[in-house]
């Protein structure tokens, strides 16, 4: 399921990004194209004339750069999930505007592939309904494109194809388009153009005309126009295709004398020599300032023979004001403002014809100067159609852009294998210093006393107690432990517990002792008394002794160092409370704890040291840390141990673990490797339920 997942992502994602580049690249290419077929749009919204000529431009250069971006990211599948989101968001808002434009036509093409490509509005359409399944898709998994670039890398890629796209487009502006998919390209021959091939059918249209009378207004077609009333003041007309003919690349081009309202075309087309027409769709937006090398090239083909006309679609006025502007003396006729727009992408523009066929074109930054023009066009190389250098034009494309992200890829690829092969080598390293390490901490731990330690706290009585320890010490007998298991009982329990104890089963230890010596202190036991009744360990420092009885740091250290001097082995709880767990300050507890009352002992004598972590929150609740809480507190001890005392003492320092251990959760608990056994407190009292704990070192 997952691979066809992959298949099909993968394949959703190569029909985008080819889609997207191709699209933004051929809009990029041509903004003046583009910035046109937003101002179309603009009309058709009824904003004509609201939104500046730089905004739309704007737009232009920026939409078209956003979606060439697009298909280049999601072909190298960078920032995967973003851009999966981004052009899910922009294929619904394009869906939705050729949706418009298919039930209202009000434009006749999207201009979605600029003029490389013409789509019928139902057709965009549909193709944006299948790239918007595809989309969805992206979107839905996106980690299932394979990407090309580690993430480490992938802003050089981005950064260089937003300074491509930017670079391509100022180039196609200041200049000419770099390809130019448009009918009036270098090598047309413009009457050719508009012919029609034998027996092909025309497209045939319906007009229909709008009319006002009296405030109402109303349709005609042109076989009820009221041509006999004259009431009927004409408004505007619109046309539909009724049936879609063969239509010639140029339809749409004639050259007309305004004055004397004669048409030109044929005339200027089939004059046998050279011609130069200057093209500005509006006169009053025309770039004025290279007018001079215009005026000389006027010059020029006049004293040559050459025809110069003007083209344009403004009126007398915006005629008058150019040639008050730049002292022109050239002839300008009409011709139609979007076929001037389609001629040639600069305003003005100019084009060279000879025998009707375009051989040359300039935009007004790039015109022939009166240094080039020294001889007859026929002798300059300018006078003759270039070769075709659209395979050279690719090449530099080729060179500049794609190789470099090729290099860039393969780059990355044989960085990221590096990377992986020498991660690789360190994780086998670190697999093999592991395994020395697991090993040395296995034999270390084996080296490390393994306890289950009883704390009885204050129940039984003495009958009740001696019987228990009798019981506990049966079952031991009866099947040996694989620990040391001792039973901290009352002070009144000890010497009686000790006679019926195998000391080679269980060791018996004290619940507390004094942090005096001896003296005037009624109702404490010292550690001197403790030890005399057969008990070889002691319980210090329980979260129960603190809360209950005050003690404190000082107290303890000096009950620690009265145990050790008598003798006994100090078993000390260290722990944190709820709250302080909640505030993240178990470790700070904890090592407070450590270092105020047992850290100052030498090395010998924190070898009769055992540690017990018991979370104050987990003592008789229920509630148990988790087994890696757990690990991770006495992983913690362990490591405070190794900065005082070292990391050999630290590895032989046994480490328990309290607070509501029973025989379900033991084992869990026991497996892990800083987790040296367990301080039992309500489990110890019923021998089974001991014994069960015990039995987890078994496992």
């Amino acid at each position: 399921m997952n691979k066809l997942k992959s298949y099909l992502v993968n394949l959703c994602r190569a029909l985008l990004a080819i889609t997207f580049i191709f699209s933004g690249f051929v809009k990029s290419i041509d903004p003046l194209g583009t910035q046109y077929k937003i101002g179309d749009y603009l009309e058709a919204l009824g904003l004509a004339g609201q939104i500046p000529d730089w905004i739309q431009l704007l737009a232009s250069v920026t939409l078209s750069g956003i979606e060439f971006v697009l298909g280049v990211l999601i072909l190298l599948a960078i920032r995967r999930r973003m851009v999966s989101k981004i052009t899910l968001v922009f294929m619904i808002f394009m869906t939705g505007v050729t949706l418009w434009l298919t039930i209202g036509n009000p434009i006749q093409d999207c201009g979605c592939f600029g003029d490389a490509l013409h789509l019928s509005n139902a057709q965009t359409f549909g193709k944006n309904v299948v790239l918007l399944i595809a989309a969805f898709i992206v979107m839905r998994w996106p980690l299932y494109q394979v990407r090309f670039i580690s993430k480490t890398n992938q802003w050089i890629a981005t950064y260089f194809t937003i300074i491509f796209i930017l670079v391509a487009s100022a180039l196609s502006l200041y200049h000419l388009p770099i390809f130019d998919f448009r009918p009036y390209f270098i090598g047309q021959n413009i009457q050719k153009g508009m012919e029609m091939p034998p027996g092909a059918k025309e497209t045939q249209y319906k007009t229909t005309f709008i009319c006002v009378k009296d405030g109402v207004q109303k349709e005609f077609d042109e076989n009820n126009y009221p041509y006999d009333d004259s009431t009927w003041v004409f408004q505007d007309t619109k046309q539909e295709i009724i049936e879609q003919g063969y239509e010639p690349p140029i339809h749409d081009f004639s050259i007309t004398d305004a004055k004397t309202g004669q048409d030109l075309t044929q005339d200027i087309l089939s004059k046998k020599g050279y011609t130069f027409l200057l093209v500005s769709p509006h006169l009053e937006m025309a770039e004025v300032k290279n007018f001079g090398d215009i005026n000389s090239i006027y010059d020029y083909a006049k004293a040559n023979g050459y025809g110069f006309y003007g083209l344009t679609a403004s009126t007398e006025r915006g005629i008058n004001h150019w040639r008050n502007a730049t002292g022109a003396k050239y002839p300008f006729y009409t011709t139609d403002g979007t076929t001037l727009k389609t001629m040639i992408r600069s305003n003005p523009g100019l084009l060279l014809l000879y025998k009707g066929t375009i051989i040359n074109k300039w935009g007004h930054n790039d015109l022939p100067t009166p240094e080039e023009l020294n001889a007859p066009l026929s002798l300059l190389s300018i006078g003759h159609e270039p070769e075709n250098n659209t395979w050279l034009k690719i090449l530099m494309i080729v060179l500049c852009y794609i190789l470099p992200l090729i290099l860039l890829i393969v780059a990355d690829r044989i960085w990221a294998w590096t990377k992986w092969v020498k991660k690789k080598e360190e994780w086998v390293k670190e697999k093999e210093q592991s395994n020395k390490l697991y090993q040395l901490l296995k034999h270390k731990r084996q080296m490390r006393k393994k306890i289950v330690a009883g704390n009885w706290k204050m129940n039984e009585t003495l009958q009740e107690g001696v019987a228990l320890a009798k019981e506990i010490n049966e079952v031991l007998k009866a099947d040996k432990p694989n620990c040391d298991v001792i039973i901290c009982t009352p002070f009144i329990h000890l010497a009686s517990v000790a006679q019926v104890l195998d000391k080679n089963l269980v060791g018996l230890g004290a619940e507390n002792c004094a942090d005096k010596e001896k003296g005037a202190y009624t109702g404490e036991v010292s550690a001197a008394m403790v030890k005399s009744t057969g008990a070889e360990y002691v319980i210090l420092g329980h979260s129960e002794r603190r809360q209950y009885y005050g003690e404190t740091a000082e107290i303890l250290k000096e009950k620690v160092l009265l145990a050790l001097a008598n003798g006994l082995k100090v078993i000390f709880c260290c722990g944190e409370t709820l709250e302080e767990r909640e505030a993240n300050k178990q470790n700070e507890v904890v090592k407070a704890e450590l270092v105020n009352s047992v850290f100052n002992l030498t090395e010998d004598e924190w070898k009769n040291i055992i540690i017990a972590y018991e979370p104050i929150w987990a003592i008789g609740t229920g509630k148990t840390a988790t087994s890696d809480q757990a690990e991770e507190m006495l992983a913690y001890i362990r490591s405070i141990i190794a900065e005082k005392y070292g990391k050999e003492i630290a590895e032989e320092t046994s480490i328990l673990y309290g607070g509501s251990c029973k025989a379900s959760n033991a084992p869990e608990l026991f497996s892990k490797p800083n987790i040296d056994g367990g301080l039992i407190g309500g489990a110890s009292l019923k021998a089974a339920d001991f014994k069960g704990i015990i039995d987890a070192w078994k496992k």
